[in-house]
């Protein structure tokens, strides 16, 4: 794994800005012979996209997926696979008034003592955007996944202090593909509440994994669940991760918290299916926090360049809350992560 990829034997490289000309991705590894099926992988991006959700952002862009490798006739060759997303709806006269000034919550001023430098255009390689490149590189993988049995599926299940205690995935509600159709509409309120504000909110995304088998992982620095955690926490908007019933396992005695089982298989998932960082076979379950978008028109305090405070108010169409367009990318970094482990384990043809 480098700075900009991720996995090895199915690896992932994006590369682009915010506001540069366009952004894509490389997927090296791919199996060969597999016929893609590029109108799912574009609605995968339709659901990442600005202006797609109405529980998002305003801006819209059409994110258009242009494949320029590593398919003939639409089936892979075993080559490169390269893809991007040419800018349309780009406005970076909207981050004029940022060139000396760090915004509050993003990586401005961990950027600019890292390098130097940094891009004021959105963010540069920092932005949200940069993800809707793994979206298409997850796509991608969930299609190989499927070839296989295996499924990845995720959806809010909270937002501020509101929580979903229903988990009803096969009719997940079309806003927030929250589990809860009932606390999802109280969800979505909120969002828009908090919109008229000028304020953000965050939430909780639950991902499941269904259909994988015992097996991927490696019982000490390649653990599943610490690869997953590395995926999932390299997406920006996230500062948490637990699998299972995480934290709360820590008020629990091991008479409970242990997953027993007979021969009819296990009789709990307190583990959310991974054992030893091996999965067991069971279904995957693990919950991501996602922070209040940074991006807010309400007056907060930073500092300038030359370390002077500052009075910010930050312009732009930005969401109120990341979470509805966020669990494709969940999903997509899941399904990444899988398939490398997956050839890992098994090989491309198995």
């Amino acid at each position: 794994m480098g700075h900009n990829t991720f996995g090895n034997h199915f690896s992932v490289t994006t590369f682009g800005e915010s506001h540069g000309p366009a952004l894509g991705v490389i997927v090296d590894g791919v199996e060969s012979g597999f016929a893609v099926d590029l109108e799912a992988i574009q609605k995968e991006m339709d659901r990442r996209r600005p202006g797609s959700n109405p529980a998002g952002t305003e801006r819209s862009e059409i994110d258009r997926l242009v494949v320029l490798s590593g398919l003939y006739e639409g089936v892979t060759t075993g080559t490169p696979i390269a893809m991007i997303l040419e800018s349309t709806n780009q406005r970076p006269g909207d981050y004029s008034h940022l060139k000396d000034v760090f915004r509050p919550g993003h990586a401005d001023w961990t950027f600019h003592k890292k390098y130097g430098i940094r891009d004021i255009r959105g963010g540069g390689r920092s932005s949200g955007r940069e993800t809707s490149a793994r979206v298409a590189a997850g796509a991608l993988a969930k299609q190989l996944l499927a070839k296989r049995g295996i499924t990845v599926q995720a959806g809010v299940v909270q937002v501020g202090g509101l929580v979903a205690t229903k988990r009803d995935w096969e009719d997940p509600d079309p806003i927030l593909n929250c589990p809860d159709r009932e606390v999802a509409a109280s969800m979505v309120r909120l969002i828009e509440t908090v919109r008229k504000e000028n304020d953000s909110i965050g939430g909780v995304i639950e991902c499941i994994v269904r259909g994988a088998p015992a097996g991927l992982g490696e019982p000490v620095f390649g653990k599943l669940d610490a690869l997953l955690a590395h995926a999932i926490l390299s997406i920006g908007a996230v500062k948490g991760i637990q699998f299972g019933d995480g934290f709360a396992l820590s008020a629990m005695r091991g008479s409970h918290a242990n997953d027993q089982r007979t021969k009819d298989g296990f009789l709990s998932n307190h583990s959310g299916g991974i054992l030893g960082g091996i999965s067991s076979g069971q279904e995957i379950v693990f919950q991501a926090a996602i922070k209040p978008t940074c991006s807010i028109s309400i007056e907060q305090r930073t500092v300038d360049k030359e370390g002077n405070d500052v009075r910010l108010t930050v312009a732009g169409r930005h969401d109120p809350c990341i979470c509805a367009r966020a669990v494709v990318v969940i999903e997509a970094m899941t399904a990444i992560t899988l398939l490398d482990l997956y050839y890992t384990a098994f090989g491309k043809h198995a």
